[in-house]
C-alpha cells in the first residue's frame, strides 16, 4: 500500500491554528502521561508524527485526535514546548473541515473574517423576519411575547431549523463514520453496533472518558456547558410550546422550571469560566485560543445573559423591553445553533463519542474474526491428524 506524503501539510495545518508543532523531537512523555493513550490508539506522538511528515491520509482515518480532550497534561509536561495538546485540538478542526461536505467548515476555521461575516449576517436575516413576521398586534400593556411572535409559529420555524441542522450534522458524521471504519463498515454485522449503541449514549451524556483525565475541573466545565446547552436546545426548540408561556408561570419545583434553571446556571458558570481561563490564559488548553473557541464561548454566553434577562423582564411585566430582549435573543442563538451545530466546535460533541463507540465496536469484531480464526485453525489442526 503506497503512503502519500504532503510537504505542505503543516503549512496547511497553520491556517487552522497550528503554531508549536515542529518543535516536537518524539521523547514520547505526552503519549506516557496521557491516560486516555493505550497500546492499541497511541497519542499525541503518533499524530504529531504524522503531521511533520505529511502523512495527511493517514491522519484523515485516525480515531485519536477525537479520543482526546484536551485537558492539557501532555502540554504542560512537553520538555520542548510543542503544546502537542493544541495539534491535537487543530486536527479536530481540520478533519471537521474534511468531514464537512459543504466546505463550509474550512472557511469558518481558516477564516476569522468570514466568520464575524457569517454570523453578522446570520444574525441580520433572524432580527429582519422577526420585525417582518409577527401579529403586528403586540400588548403594550403586558409583556406577553406570543402576542408578537406565537409560539405555534416560532414551533414550526424550530422544526424547520433543526430538520436542516440534523440533516447536516448526521450527513457530515456519515462521512466520519466512512472515514474511520473505512472498508470494516460494510462488512461488520448490525449487531456489534446494537450492543454498544448504550455505550454511545452513555458517552455522549457523561463524557466519562475525559473524567479520567488529571484535571478534574476541565471535566466539569465541559460537562456543564454540553449539558446546559443540550436541555436549552431541547426547552426553545422541541418543548418550545411548554416553554414560551406569558403569565402563567410554572410552580417552583416543576421539571420545565427546573430544566430551565439548570442550564441557565450550568451554561452561565462554564462559559464564564472557560472565558476568564481564556483572557488569563491559566491553562495549557486556555493559551492558544482559536477564533472559533472565543466566538462559540461568547454567543453561548451572550445566549444565556439575555434569556436571563428576558426572563426578568418578563416577570416585571415591562412590554418593550422584553420584546426588544426577544429579539436580540434570537439574534445571537440562531447564528450559534446554524453554524456551531453542524459546522464547528458543536459538531465535536457528535463526532467524539460516535468515534468512541465505532473503535469499540471494530475492537469487538476483529476480536471475534481472530477468535473465529483460531478455532477454525484447531478444527483443521485437528482433522488433519
Amino acid at each position: 500500500m503506497s503512503v502519500k506524503v504532503d510537504p505542505n501539510f503543516m503549512k496547511e495545518l497553520e491556517s487552522f491554528g497550528l503554531k508549536d508543532a515542529s518543535k516536537c523531537f518524539h521523547c514520547g512523555n505526552c503519549t506516557a502521561i496521557c491516560p486516555l493513550s493505550e497500546g492499541k490508539t497511541p497519542f499525541p506522538r503518533k499524530l504529531v508524527k504524522y503531521t511533520q511528515l505529511g502523512l495527511k491520509d493517514k491522519i484523515l482515518r485516525s480515531p485519536e485526535p477525537w479520543l482526546c480532550y484536551y485537558c492539557g497534561t501532555c502540554s504542560e509536561k512537553c520538555p520542548r514546548g510543542a503544546d502537542p495538546g493544541e495539534t491535537m485540538m487543530v486536527m479536530r478542526r481540520y478533519l471537521t473541515s474534511k468531514y464537512d461536505w459543504t466546505g463550509f467548515s474550512k472557511r469558518f476555521y481558516t477564516s476569522e473574517r468570514f466568520e464575524i461575516i457569517a454570523i453578522v449576517v446570520v444574525g441580520l436575516l433572524v432580527g429582519i423576519a422577526l420585525l417582518i413576521f409577527n401579529t403586528g398586534k403586540p400588548d403594550w400593556e403586558h409583556a406577553r411575547i406570543n402576542s408578537l411572535w406565537p409560539k405555534e409559529k416560532i414551533e414550526i420555524a424550530d422544526l424547520i431549523m433543526a430538520a436542516v441542522l440534523s440533516f447536516l450534522l448526521l450527513s457530515n458524521a456519515y462521512r466520519c463514520i466512512k472515514f474511520i471504519m473505512g472498508d470494516l463498515l460494510g462488512k461488520i454485522p448490525f449487531r456489534y453496533y446494537k450492543e454498544q449503541f448504550r455505550e454511545l449514549i452513555v458517552h455522549f451524556l457523561t463524557q466519562k472518558q475525559f473524567s479520567k483525565c488529571e484535571d478534574k475541573k476541565q471535566w466539569l466545565i465541559h460537562l456543564l456547558i454540553m449539558t446546559g446547552y443540550s436541555t436549552a436546545f431541547l426547552l426553545v426548540v422541541v418543548f418550545i410550546r411548554l416553554f414560551q408561556r406569558d403569565h402563567i408561570e410554572y410552580e417552583l419545583l416543576h421539571p420545565i422550571r427546573l430544566l430551565g434553571y439548570y442550564s441557565t446556571a450550568a451554561l452561565l458558570y462554564g462559559c464564564t469560566y472557560a472565558l476568564i481561563g481564556r483572557l488569563n490564559k491559566s491553562k495549557p488548553p486556555y493559551k492558544n485560543s482559536h477564533s472559533t473557541d472565543w466566538m462559540f464561548l461568547i454567543l453561548l454566553e451572550l445566549t444565556t445573559l439575555t434569556g436571563i434577562f428576558i426572563h426578568f423582564t418578563r416577570l416585571l411585566d415591562w412590554p418593550f423591553a422584553t420584546y426588544a430582549l426577544y429579539v436580540i435573543h434570537l439574534m445571537v442563538a440562531v447564528p450559534m445553533l446554524v453554524l456551531e451545530v453542524p459546522f464547528a466546535k458543536w459538531a465535536h460533541l457528535a463526532y467524539r463519542p460516535i468515534v468512541i463507540f465505532l473503535m469499540k465496536v471494530r475492537e469487538n469484531y476483529l476480536r471475534d474474526q481472530a477468535s473465529e480464526s483460531v478455532e477454525s485453525g484447531e478444527v483443521q489442526e485437528r482433522a488433519a491428524t
